[in-house]
């Protein structure tokens, strides 16, 4: 059996997408045995495609795509067994459908265009097997003729028994031709494809049956083969049926000498390649065009957005949609994926039919999102019109499976008025503003706003830059005082983090803000943690003031199913007693079942729980009394919380904290009249810049007197 076109990756392959490949080749393999004549067990199959499969993914893995190796393995492919049309067309579904969803390839959205591009470089390699096996075919049935009429002059009537055998039994078709082209005999492949009888054909020039377009250069290949300079020509060409229509077709003309090696006659092969070129034009189409909808993708939609972007009106441009489907998962959680299958299609025909009048295209790119470009002139409605009348037609219910459904959509918005404006930015764009859009409520439509774009994207510079930062040791641990207001001693130290960016310092709130849009956060706030215990354990040794720290957890390190053993793991490595460490999370995260459990779990093994971003109102006293924790700290909103309603109750709440026994710390005081306030309102600790700067363990330590 031959060998894969490409060796597998020689990488380890993770068990998930190994377990991934091997249902893969499992589907892909009773597919095709159901469809194809193949002499393997269905054991033996399966293997056979499980390498391909691995070969296959191995060429993926490479950037730029091999194309000649994925060609490789669709020749490899047609190999195993009797494979026609209808086992490429079961390899293209599989493949198709199956690589975009194997766990190695995710997100699918970044690998789409080089899988398809697989697909369509699969078909080429079977193409081009198919064609192979029919010039082997045509070669041998030619060797077969040639010996056929050698051997005619010791048996003639046994070489025409045996060449009658070989054309009647051929799929072929296969006609005689004599020196000047007409024609003596033809087989009934040949009668099929043009659809005519043999008395038909038989004396008929054979350049009379070739499009007139191309007659000339079979005429001159031809009488070149009769002249000895070639063996034998092939062409792809068209011949005329009898009703007009073309046959396009692939021609094979061999010269056969006489016993004295004159040439005698020219023994013609066509075979029928119609259907191959029906089958390349579906491939080519599937390769861009949605199966389910019928639409165009995400592939030909980008390119038809490329060359509309450089025709388009200067004066109006061309206005993208990326819309979004709200709700959609609901209802393929409630009905199923076939009636969200079934919906999509009605939203599909529902936007071409909304913008029939309008010279735009409308395409599917994944799941539930669809693309809208139109090429604006100067009758064409705005953008408002427009999204109005998209929600408003997709709220009119239609029914699936006797359930009246209907959407809304969230819609991202850019325009391009520049000839010179690059086509994959205006898709960004677009992706950019529906991103905004789904923020708000559904059913809403942001433009593009380059201002707002350039914000974020410095943004997310910065957050994608982190990683690296890290590693080059550009963080550092510093130390904010945590001060009692009676006094303004010094009751015990905040870690917080500092990025020593290159002209640009980073504090510890954005850093933690740009953290937490990467996952950063979890590894990162485990080394503050472990740093800053292991340093305040160091100043408790020889003597010396352990002061209590405090450590602020975001959102995502709450809601971590690992927080405690990150929590015990730091603990025990630096040896810092449980009731040293104090640890906040925001009092919204509390809800979460998982995360009032891990609060609950750090309070028996001593740690001191507080309540972070706390407002003073009813629901956070009564997270305070239900999960008993020990400190609460107010939200730094309020810090200028000091006269009105809002005065009184917040004098109320703290005093029913300090009943209570909680202590209340006041986050982010910046003047001596908030902490004198706060003072008198009843909160017993507070932090701020107020109070001092974040220092550097050396000069916290200096600076600031920790009480034992």
């Amino acid at each position: 059996m031959s060998q894969p076109g490409s060796a597998p990756d020689p990488r380890p392959v993770p068990p998930d997408a190994a377990r991934a490949r091997e249902l893969l080749s499992r589907k892909w393999a009773y597919l095709l045995s159901g469809s194809e004549a193949i002499p393997l067990t269905a054991v033996e199959l399966e293997r056979e495609l499980r390498g391909r499969l691995d070969a296959l993914c191995a060429v993926l893995a490479r950037d730029p795509l091999d194309v000649a190796a994925v060609e490789r393995l669709g020749e490899d492919v047609v190999s195993l067994g009797y494979i026609g049309e209808e086992g490429l067309r079961r390899t293209t579904e599989v493949l198709g459908a199956g690589l975009p969803a194997l766990p190695e390839f995710q997100p699918a959205d970044a690998h789409a265009a080089t899988i398809a591009r697989a697909i369509g470089a699969l078909s080429t390699g079977f193409l081009v097997a198919v064609r192979r096996s029919v010039l082997e075919q045509q070669e041998r049935m030619q060797l077969s003729l040639l010996k056929a009429v050698r051997d005619a002059k010791w048996n003639l009537k046994e070489s025409q028994a045996r060449f009658d055998e070989v054309v009647t039994s051929s799929a072929s078709g296969i006609v005689i031709v004599g020196l000047d082209g007409r024609l003596i005999r033809v087989n009934s492949a040949i009668c099929d494809i043009l659809d005519l009888t043999a008395a038909e054909l038989t004396g008929t020039s054979l350049f009379d049956l070739v499009h007139p377009d191309t007659v000339g250069k079979l005429r001159g290949a031809m009488r070149t083969v009769a002249e000895g300079d070639r063996e034998r020509v092939r062409q792809s060409q068209r011949l005329l049926r009898r009703n007009g229509d073309v046959a396009r077709i692939s021609l094979t003309a061999s010269l056969l000498r006489d016993a004295d090696g004159e040439p005698g006659h020219f023994v013609v092969v066509v075979e029928d390649g119609t259907e191959l070129v029906l089958l390349q034009s579906e491939l080519n189409r599937q390769a861009l065009n949605d199966v389910l909808t019928g639409l165009p993708n995400r592939q030909y939609f980008s390119s038809h957005l490329e060359g509309a972007v450089r025709r388009a009106d200067p004066a109006h441009g061309v206005t993208l949609l990326h819309l979004d489907l709200d709700a959609f998962g609901l209802v393929c959680d409630s009905l199923g994926w076939r009636a969200g299958e079934r919906l999509l299609v009605h939203v599909a025909q529902r936007l071409k039919s909304l913008l029939a009048l309008e010279k735009a295209m409308v395409a599917r790119f994944d799941g539930d999102e669809f693309g809208i470009l139109v090429e604006n002139t100067a009758s064409t409605p705005d953008v408002a019109t427009i999204a109005a009348a998209v929600n408003r037609e997709l709220a009119e219910p239609v029914y699936v499976d006797g359930h009246g459904l209907a959407l809304s959509a969230s819609i991202g918005v850019a325009r391009g008025t520049s000839r010179d404006q690059d086509h994959t930015e205006l898709l960004r764009a677009a992706d950019q503003a529906l991103r905004r859009a789904k923020v708000a409520r559904r059913g809403q439509w942001t433009m593009f706003d380059p201002h707002q774009d350039a914000e974020e994207r410095a943004t997310s510079e910065l957050a994608v830059g982190m990683p690296g930062a890290w590693e080059q040791g550009e963080f550092s641990v510093h130390y904010r005082p945590v001060v009692r207001l009676a006094d303004r001693g010094v009751e015990g130290a905040e870690a917080v983090l500092l990025w020593d960016r290159p002209g640009h310092p980073v504090g510890h709130e954005r850093c933690v803000e740009l953290a937490e849009r990467t996952g950063l956060v979890l590894p990162l706030g485990e080394w503050l943690l472990a740093t800053a215990a292991g340093q305040v354990r160091w100043w408790g040794q020889g003597g010396g003031v352990a002061p209590p720290l405090t450590i602020a957890l975001t959102a995502h390190q709450a809601s971590d199913a690992d927080l405690v053993a990150r929590v015990v793991r730091v603990l025990d490595n630096t040896g810092l007693p449980a009731d040293r460490l104090s640890v906040g999370v925001p009092v919204g995260v509390v809800s979460v079942p998982e995360a009032a459990d891990t609060l609950g779990v750090l309070a028996e093994m001593g740690v001191r729980t507080a309540l972070d971003d706390f407002a003073l109102g009813p629901d956070d006293l009564a997270a305070v009394l239900d999960f008993g924790v020990r400190s609460v700290r107010v939200a730094r909103r309020l810090v200028d919380l000091r006269t009105g309603v809002g005065a009184g109750c917040a004098r109320a709440a703290i005093s029913v904290l300090r009943e209570a026994g909680v202590v209340v710390v006041v986050d982010g005081v910046t003047a001596e009249e908030q902490a004198t306030w706060w003072r008198d309102a009843g909160a017993h600790l507070a932090t701020g810049p107020h109070f001092g700067p974040d220092q550097p363990a050396a000069a916290f330590h200096r600076d600031f007197r920790i009480a034992p």
